[in-house]
């Protein structure tokens, strides 16, 4: 069983900060979580699941909405994967997802991705 349990949404006001957490578990991801590229993307209502940052052994990608005010990082002894928002602004009120991708690739593209969260919401006020 794979499981991926993001935590740490909430409501913040506009220029505020969250740090979201993913925990990975279960028989696929066990000594080989830092195999994975992690990423986080999110949905707002009525609009399409959208590409956030993910993070491989090697490197990190954002979308272009994002960088400069998040920061993806992971702790592979601890299979948990992070994102820092910082500067949060109202259009980034969603609910935020995780998902494992087993390509070795910094897709931003949701299906490519094997695994996913439950996800945690978001909410940034004006």
């Amino acid at each position: 069983q794979v499981q991926l349990v993001e935590s740490g949404g909430g409501l913040v006001q506009a220029g505020g900060s969250l740090r979201l957490s993913c925990a990975a578990s279960g028989a696929a991801f066990g000594h080989t979580f830092s195999s994975y590229v992690m990423g986080w993307f999110r949905q707002a209502p009525g609009k399409e699941r959208e590409f956030v940052a993910a993070i491989s052994w090697s490197g990190t990608r954002y979308a272009d909405s994002v960088k400069g005010r998040f920061t993806v990082s992971r702790d592979n002894a601890k299979n948990t994967m992070y994102l820092q928002m910082n500067s949060l602004k109202p259009e980034d009120t969603a609910v935020y997802y995780c998902a494992a991708d087993q390509s070795y690739v910094l897709n931003s593209v949701a299906t490519t991705y094997d695994y996913w969260g439950q996800g945690t919401q978001v909410t940034v006020s004006s």
